[in-house]
């Protein structure tokens, strides 16, 4: 799939009628049923834990459930590959993981209902293998939903389809956030007056929210996508797949885990400097991702699995990219893949601390960023999927990447302002709009990059990358601060993204030159 739309901008009578395609629709519920899970594991499992009586530290340990989603992408080819016995034959292969994945986040979901972290004992360890349940699912899930997006329909339609997804993920993050929040303490449970039963119920009303993912599931189709180059393979070639995956995930688990105090005394000793302990943090992933490879790189090479599988699987999909995209285009999209985001998840780390150094109250803070902010995010990814659907992807794109550098500035006045609550709202406000609307137009500009042969693995990729130097550069935001100040920080942030509108100006030439229809 190229990245490219439309060459002509198409009218806003035909943008609004494809607002209401069918899968188009489809993908809010999906989006919705992909936001339920994150807070369960973050924010609403915090609360419960701490109001239990757990410690601090032993709450905070539960927050690696979540590492599944940024690790994704290295399970991904299982997804594209293995067949789910049964279902694959009944629904299809994209439906068939889908319905894996669902039942199995409600089966995750319905475990921790029924545990009460206040008994003592193994009840935290059963708490804690529950949560990774859920999150290893949640993260199938985000994995299936994102090739079966991309799948399902014309590239023209990418664009809506991100934004209503985006929608749907917001919603069901409130759904899952305030929404558990507010059941939770209206079925008697608080600070001081914890109720076991009202957050079993709470919980259990949780999993019956996925049933709006897993109902359409099952009435949506199977995308049709040619295959017909795919091997096929014995039952026992798809057994030793996973058998050699899941001892090269327990070797990266186990160095990244047991290296961790090792590079914490390393950053200690260097002083605590953000740039160092950045560089370690980098040294660090890089050590576990090396060892975790060098283990699977040795299982193959003794036969542990046939080599023709391990290649299609692990290989093919980064070789298809650069070989469609050459090395320098292809270096080029990684770097704007890797950046896109930078200045507001970076900002984004920090936003919230922030606001309480200012001295707004966490009730103020709540409602502009949790409430008002979640709606205006909508707002914008809705607007960014219109607009690039009639105007083109990268027009848009390259629209977010300005006002998302842009955006920091209003910071600035915020942080020179102190606690005004109208400026507080000017300042989220933009920010989300800004940032929802970059998101619809980046997914979709990411969508259609992927290869049909590879959709799963290469958009789970690109979704990890964008992600990844933007949140380890985000730990230090704290350290930045403190040398320079916050509009030091506002303006460090607001430069950090100009290079971003410099990459996809560049892109966009070269796409063009490389002989892909130029994008919008």
């Amino acid at each position: 799939m190229n990245p490219s739309t439309q060459t002509e901008p198409r009218s806003w009578k035909q943008t609004g009628r494809e607002l209401l395609d069918p899968g188009v629709v489809s993908m809010l519920f999906l989006g919705f049923s992909a936001g339920i899970p994150l807070l369960l594991i973050f924010s609403s499992l915090s609360l419960w834990l701490r109001e239990a009586g757990i410690e601090r530290n032993a709450v905070t340990f539960f927050s690696w459930a979540a590492l599944a989603f940024s690790f994704k992408f290295i399970w991904a080819p299982l997804v594209d590959r293995l067949p789910v016995p049964f279902l694959t034959r009944w629904f299809g292969r994209r439906r068939a993981w889908l319905l894996v994945a669902q039942t199995s986040i409600i089966v995750a979901i319905l475990l921790m209902a029924h545990v009460d972290p206040a008994t003592g004992g193994d009840s935290l360890t059963w708490m804690a293998l529950a949560a990774v349940m859920l999150g290893f699912s949640a993260a199938t899930q985000d994995i299936v939903i994102d090739a079966y997006r991309i799948e399902s329909a014309a590239p023209r339609l990418q664009a809506l389809m991100s934004s209503t997804y985006i929608a749907g993920y917001r919603i069901g993050m409130v759904v899952a956030g305030a929404g558990a929040l507010y059941l939770a303490d209206l079925f008697g449970s608080e600070a001081g007056a914890y109720d076991y039963m009202a957050w079993r119920t709470t919980y259990l009303i949780m999993a019956s929210t996925m049933l709006v993912g897993l109902i359409t599931t099952l009435r949506i189709r199977e995308p049709v996508t040619d295959r017909s180059g795919d091997h096929h393979y014995a039952p026992t070639d798809y057994l030793r797949l996973l058998a050699v995956f899941a001892v090269t995930a327990a070797t990266f688990a186990m160095v990244f885990f047991l290296g961790d105090a090792f590079f914490s005394a390393l950053k200690t000793s260097a002083g605590g400097g953000a740039l160092t302990g950045f560089l370690l943090e980098m040294l660090h992933f890089v050590l576990a991702v090396s060892a975790a490879v060098a283990v699977g790189w040795t299982l193959v090479t003794l036969g542990a699995i046939n080599r023709v599988m391990a290649r299609e699987t692990w290989l093919e999909p980064a070789l298809d990219f650069f070989r469609r995209y050459g090395l320098k285009t292809a270096l080029l999209l990684l770097a704007l893949i890797g950046l896109y985001r930078i200045s507001d998840i970076v900002l984004g780390v920090i936003s919230n601390v922030f606001y309480q150094d200012l001295g707004f109250t966490k009730s103020q803070i709540a409602t502009a960023v949790k409430t008002f902010g979640v709606f205006v995010s909508i707002a914008g990814g809705l607007l960014g999927g219109l607009l690039a659907t009639r105007y083109g992807v990268m027009r848009i794109l390259m629209l977010g990447a300005i006002l998302s550098s842009a955006a920091q500035l209003i910071f600035i006045a915020l942080a020179n302002a102190g606690a005004n609550l109208v400026l507080l709202y000017i300042a989220v406000g933009a920010d989300n709009l800004v940032a929802g609307l970059a998101s619809a137009a980046f997914v979709a500009f990411l969508s259609s990059l992927t290869s049909v042969s590879f959709t799963a693995v290469q958009y789970a990729i690109f979704s990890s990358l964008m992600t990844l130097l933007p949140k380890l550069l985000g730990g230090y935001s704290g350290t930045i601060v403190n040398g320079v100040g916050y509009p030091g920080f506002f303006v460090f942030t607001c430069l950090i993204g100009v290079p971003v509108i410099v990459l996809v100006w560049i892109a966009g030439k070269r796409l063009a030159i490389d002989g892909h229809a130029k994008p919008g």
